[in-house]
């Protein structure tokens, strides 16, 4: 449950959110913001709850093996973790940020912020049906809900959260889960290669 909880506040990050957050809400009044944080809440929570229930079926449809997919998402993890690291994704979305939008809460907040690609693989990955039975797979749901909760909390605290750790703080804390990331991205292609040789 520790690693599940885990891999879902590295994936969906609700720290790195918290200047994404800022920056597309500068100019709003306190309640535009709060709709603004629960709508984005719910949209990823949304999304994320769709690949959890829909996506073993879209991988059994493609006839994909779990290994394979396994492997796949462990690749795209990694990178994901690679773009935390170096900096790349906050670049991005920095950039994004800047291009005007009607809904801030749905892009880039719920996605790709929130519900990001690598939230989407990490939540099939953690919900597969081949390897976790139904009450371990509502546990999941359970806690990638606490977590996006958790972000929404952190969204409406974010001005105060930005005035005490500032742009450098987020930065740092989001390079740190960007490490764990890639270690569980690693350990997830490591097991489906031995997975794959046990069954050779």
């Amino acid at each position: 449950m520790f690693e599940q909880f885990v891999t879902m506040w590295v994936v969906i990050d609700p720290i790195g959110t918290i200047p994404v957050f800022v920056a597309v809400t500068i100019g709003l009044t306190e309640k535009e913001r709060r709709k603004v944080a629960f709508k984005a809440a719910v949209t990823a929570a949304g999304i994320l709850m769709f690949f959890l229930v829909f996506g073993q079926f879209l991988i059994d449809a493609l006839g994909i093996s779990l290994e394979a997919f396994q492997i796949a998402g462990g690749m795209i993890l990694f990178l994901f973790a690679l773009t935390m690291i170096f900096g790349f994704r906050t670049e991005r979305e920095a950039k994004e940020t800047e291009k005007p939008t009607n809904s801030p809460a749905v892009f880039p907040l719920a996605v790709p912020s929130l519900a990001s690609p690598g939230a989407m693989l990490a939540i099939v990955l953690l919900t597969d049906n081949y390897r976790f039975s139904i009450p371990e797979q509502v546990v999941t749901a359970g806690i990638m809900l606490v977590v996006v909760f958790i972000a929404y909390l952190l969204m409406r605290a974010a001005t105060p959260i930005q005035r005490v750790i500032g742009q450098s703080g987020a930065e740092i804390v989001s390079r740190v889960m960007g490490m764990i990331l890639a270690s569980v991205a690693v350990d997830n292609v490591v097991r489906a290669v031995l997975q794959i040789a046990d069954s050779a």
